[in-house]
């Protein structure tokens, strides 16, 4: 999958629900749900990312694809993910490297001792809106698909990894930055008219 422009961006959006669908939806049916639910949430923003909108809810729908067992090589679904999706797909590398950088991701490799090879990798993309928006809509939905706060989604992996596990000392670290995250999308979306 090349860059892509115009009607053909819509041909990234479909081709991404299909795989994350067939990748997750009876393996991991809650996981479908939610990366469904991530995807409605970016369906939202569509007005301030313009050209971007389906590079976005193409990230949105397969940003957890990683956590499909038979992709995970190394229990880190950012990079196992971005890794299934360039290997075996040849995807848009922007696409690619959200999937691997999405909601500070860099942050918790660097918890696994991944921050390197994840880094070198897959750099993270210059496009602040465009990776604002990705994080935004993450963590804005719940694991059930549902649209939530972003406090409320960071309360919410705490409580089901706890605060002392891998995921729980990442979140924590991220919440600072996932919060502020979420605030300028907010502000983007209140300047834009409707």
């Amino acid at each position: 999958m090349s860059s892509m422009h115009g009607s053909t961006q819509e041909v990234l959006a479909d081709w991404a629900v299909r795989l994350a669908e067939a990748e997750l939806r009876d393996v991991l049916p809650r996981r479908w749900a939610h990366s469904q639910g991530v995807a409605r949430r970016a369906s939202e923003l569509a007005r301030i990312l313009d050209r971007d909108a389906d590079l976005l809810a193409a990230a949105a729908v397969l940003h957890d694809v990683g956590y499909a067992p038979r992709l995970a090589a190394t229990g880190f679904h950012p990079l196992d993910g971005a890794r299934f999706l360039r290997d075996e797909h040849g995807a848009d590398e922007r696409l690619v490297r959200l999937v691997a950088n999405h909601s500070f991701a860099l942050l918790e490799a660097e918890e696994r001792g991944l921050r390197e090879e994840l880094g070198a990798e897959f750099p993270l993309l210059e496009e602040p809106l465009l990776v604002d928006a990705l994080v935004y809509s993450d963590m804005t939905t719940t694991p059930d698909g549902c649209p939530t706060t972003a406090q409320e989604r960071v309360a919410e992996i705490l409580g089901r990894y706890g605060a002392d596990s891998i995921v729980g000392r990442f979140i924590r670290r991220a919440s600072p930055e996932i919060f502020a995250s979420v605030e300028r999308v907010e502000a983007a979306l209140a300047a834009q008219p409707r």
